[in-house]
């Protein structure tokens, strides 16, 4: 078993079990597990962050219309399918903590929440972060409205860059929740 799978599997088993869980208890009763997108090592990059000289104070918009603060610290361009991409990178407000960043790509909201995936890119040397779409992951209010979730701003909208704007499609992560 890969490790994506183990991750899944333990999401899955925390999803039915856990008392913090963001399932209803009612959702528990059925819940035979999420629903993703096969692994797909292509769509695991390693990237340099490119650090602003000065971080943005962001506010962003979430899904209950509160505001939450983040501070946006770079970006990391990748390419995918042969399309070059790149998505702001963000840190909580007080600078401590994971890397966040929210996005939206063209499987949604066909097959991926509308509101957006969420991704926490793991640093492996001093701005050198491991972005893997494969854990990419739906927001907890994509299972219930009890939850506050930031919602992606525009610059995170996955498109092509060039002459030819259309959107990237990431067939990696979590789909869409069915219940």
């Amino acid at each position: 078993m890969s490790e994506i799978s183990e991750f899944r599997q333990a999401k899955d088993n925390f999803f039915k079990t856990h008392p913090q869980s963001p399932l209803l208890p009612e959702q528990k009763q059925n819940f035979a597990g999420l629903n993703y997108f096969p692994e797909n090592p292509a769509l695991r990059f390693e990237c340099r962050l490119e650090r602003y000289a000065q971080p943005e104070r962001v506010e962003m918009p979430t899904s209950t219309g509160a505001q939450q603060v983040y501070r946006k610290v770079g970006q990391v361009k990748f390419n995918v399918g042969g399309a070059d991409a790149a998505l702001q990178v963000y840190e909580s407000e007080n600078g401590m903590g994971s890397y966040f960043v929210p996005f939206v790509d063209a499987t949604a909201p066909a097959e991926t929440y509308g509101g957006g995936r969420y991704l926490e890119p793991e640093e492996q040397h001093a701005d050198e972060l491991t972005v893997d779409f494969n854990l990419a992951y739906n927001p907890y209010c994509a299972y219930n409205d009890k939850w506050s979730c930031p919602l992606p701003p525009i610059e995170n909208r996955l498109k092509a860059e060039g002459p030819e704007e259309r959107g990237i499609r990431i067939e990696a992560g979590e789909k869409k929740f069915h219940e």
